[in-house]
């Protein structure tokens, strides 16, 4: 699963996605899309645009692709050419909410959820979290104006990135358009989890 805003390092051997990478480094996009396989329709109903930082080819063939999350985006028909997936698309974008009193509610949730994810990272075993911060880097730090970027708070995306919750439930926070939904599905989630921590 990828995210906006966050590090998805790739491991290219299939010689169907090594012409796709050169492909996409060619034309100069340097990006292509990234969903999760389904098993009715070969992949998912919703994606993340991966940007190309840099890509590193091994002698047989093979490459190491440094790609970060962009937009995110909703499949409208499903195509193949050769021999990998492709498709017609729709960006997505947060509604953003105009009312400055649920803006105010927004922006308490959005802090309470905030510290509540700060908690959890700080109170995981340091084994957990040394591994995470190597693969993820740190946590984003929270943004003044929660409504600026298309896609919400970048912190809410590394957090969905690291925690262990199963891709369909990923999959179902990545489509939300509204960042109020994106933030109490995370707070369920944490609040689970800080149960067992707390166990």
């Amino acid at each position: 699963m990828a995210y906006p805003t966050v590090p998805c390092p790739l491991h290219v051997f299939e010689p169907r996605y090594r012409l796709m990478i050169r492909r996409s480094m060619e034309t100069g996009t340097k990006q292509f899309g990234m969903c999760i396989s389904d098993s009715q329709n070969g992949f998912a109903d919703y994606g993340c645009m991966l940007q190309i930082r840099n890509v590193h080819f091994l002698p047989d063939g093979r490459s190491v692709v440094d790609t970060v999350g962009g937009k995110r985006f909703r499949v409208l028909r499903r195509g193949m050419k050769d021999g990998y997936c492709t498709a017609d698309i729709e960006y997505l974008e947060d509604v953003k909410v105009a009312d400055e009193e649920e803006l105010k509610k927004l922006r308490e949730l959005h802090n309470f959820v905030y510290n509540q994810a700060c908690s959890w990272f700080q109170n995981l075993r340091n084994k957990f979290r040394t591994q995470i911060l190597q693969h993820f880097g740190p946590m984003p730090d929270r943004e003044e104006n929660i409504q600026a970027m298309p896609n919400g708070p970048a912190w809410c995306w590394w957090l969905l990135a690291v925690l262990p919750v199963d891709p369909r439930y990923q999959l179902s926070v990545l489509s939300m358009m509204s960042l109020k939904d994106r933030l109490i599905k995370i707070q369920h989630i944490l609040t689970y989890f800080s149960r067992d921590q707390s166990k």
